[in-house]
């Protein structure tokens, strides 16, 4: 069997000026190319397509996550392909991998077997220079704190409040508290700091969710990175950084093209973490990829719970995007996990095990329909270890849910792999209606949008926080912060497989 590596490095690449120009008619002086397989998009091209209409957006989501994973960029590049194969024209929207997970226990991100985006190498290592960019921007920022400091504080700055602290694009522990400025008066004041990965840092959010340069600058100077003895914030635009900022970032905001490896576009762009931020690839290359595609195929970060909570109450309510359709990838040896079976036991045969863990399904098939609006499609990705008992004990239990279920067979064979999967949900995303809704209000307050999501979302009875805390989201809805949306990182308790909360617990913070 061929590593996803190998399977990668047999594949037959399109130039990416010859795909852009075939398949989506772009000219090629609107290509900035990175070799031979790889381009930026200028950012003049993507506003000259806003008269264009938006074609059908389909959200990728999963079930709880579990330590095999569940496929759902492998699903995604199948899905795109797959849509491909029957006629559609469609394209593919994901985030970039970061380094840290790449030489860390999850490995690449670029998809697995047959379904993969290509230069597959490429993109998992360095890219295009987006993450480094990132980078650089976010230190110049702590930089520029420092060098602040140092020069007399102005600003006034309390060291002990200084909220900004460093990234790199790699986990390295003995980074994460450090202390800065030892080694005397030439060096400023020494404090406590850390590192952070790129992917969490607030500029990688904003980059992804802003509109165009002039956005991005804005969103920068608003940025509070400490506060005064008297607890006053100070922001980026005190210091006079946004300028700075953005030219290092003029480049990283312009989407990137690659292709899968059956020569179809796809656009990967921005990666900040759904732990952290909200987990999607950036606005830009989503509204580009509506205007350039009938069918766009998008991911959110983590389940149906966490990522694509996220997606509508975050990007879709900041930018306007409206999913037709979402898919839940799920897969026979997760939904086990769920149920109990032990990690090492998930390729054998456990039905009693596999309707135990059902309920997992369930819930994110509610929060799906239920609190987003959305139609959906189950996309079972199949494994060899998969029995027919027990693919037909699934579609048995989901029968009166009325929920399409599809076996997909994207990682062994591609795109035709997928081909009923694309079926089936282009059927749904054009008969089936879309209500969007989001879990809360934008006038709700900041604990009233934290308990929505635990209570709607998770199956939380209700959600307590020491004085500490509750001082925090009181003095941040005081200084205006109350009408943004709520990041509520998953609760720490572990659901009973997240049934259907018969057990209904308390989320503390």
């Amino acid at each position: 069997m061929l590593s996803d590596s190998e399977i990668a490095q047999r594949a037959s690449l399109r130039p990416i000026i010859e795909l852009a120009r075939d398949r989506l008619h772009i000219p090629e002086d609107q290509l900035e190319p990175y070799g031979r397989y790889k381009a930026k998009l200028s950012l003049a091209y993507i506003a000259g397509l806003k008269d264009r209409p938006n074609s059908k957006l389909i959200l990728m989501t999963a079930i709880s996550p579990t330590p095999p994973g569940e496929g759902k960029t492998t699903t995604t590049v199948g899905l795109g392909d797959a849509l491909n194969r029957i006629g559609k024209n469609a394209i593919i929207c994901l985030r970039e991998p970061a380094l840290g997970p790449v030489f860390g226990i999850k490995g690449g991100a670029a998809g697995g077997g047959y379904a993969e985006v290509a230069p597959m190498e490429d993109i998992n290592l360095h890219f295009t220079g987006d993450f480094s960019a990132i980078g650089l921007a976010h230190n110049l920022l702590a930089a520029l704190i420092d060098n602040h400091i140092h020069h007399g504080n102005s600003l006034g700055f309390d060291v002990r409040r200084i909220t900004w602290r460093r990234v790199v694009d790699m986990n390295d522990r003995a980074l994460r508290d450090i202390t800065v400025g030892l080694g005397g008066p030439g060096n400023g004041y020494p404090r406590q700091d850390g590192f952070d990965i790129v992917v969490t840092s607030e500029i990688m959010a904003i980059l992804c969710l802003a509109d165009d340069l002039r956005d991005l600058k804005q969103r920068i100077s608003r940025i509070v990175v400490g506060y005064t003895r008297d607890q006053k914030p100070i922001t980026a635009s005190q210091l006079k950084a946004q300028g700075a900022m953005t030219a290092l970032l003029r480049d990283a905001i312009k989407p990137n093209l690659v292709q899968t490896l059956e020569n179809n576009p796809a656009l990967i762009h921005g990666g900040p973490f759904a732990n952290i931020a909200h987990g999607c690839n950036s606005v830009i290359a989503t509204r580009a990829g509506l205007k350039l595609a009938d069918y766009v195929v998008t991911e959110a970060g983590f389940g149906a719970d966490l990522g694509a909570e996220k997606f509508i109450d975050i990007k879709c309510r900041m930018s306007g995007l409206r999913p037709d359709v979402a898919v839940i990838v799920a897969t026979l040896r997760a939904i086990k996990y769920h149920g109990g079976a032990d990690a090492k036991a998930l390729q054998a045969e456990d039905l009693a095990r596999l309707e135990k863990g059902f309920g997992n399904l369930e819930r994110h098939i509610d929060n799906v329909r239920s609190h987003y609006g959305l139609p959906c499609v189950i996309a079972l990705n199949h494994f060899e270890s998969d029995t027919a008992a027990e693919v037909a004990l699934l579609t048995r239990k989901l029968a009166h849910r009325e929920v399409p279920v599809v076996v997909a067979r994207h990682w062994a064979e591609g795109g035709r792999g997928a081909e009923e999967l694309a079926r089936v949900v282009v059927n749904v995303a054009e008969t089936s209606p879309a209500d969007l809704r989001f879990v809360y209000e934008d006038a709700a307050s900041l604990w009233e949008k934290a308990e929505a999501v635990a209570k709607k979302i998770y199956g939380a009875a209700e959600i307590t926080a020491d004085a500490k805390v509750r001082g925090e989201l009181l003095r941040l809805q005081q200084q205006g912060y109350g009408i943004i949306p709520c990041v509520l990182r998953r609760p720490s308790i572990r659901f009973p497989p997240i049934r259907q909360c018969a057990e209904r617990r308390t989320v503390t913070f």
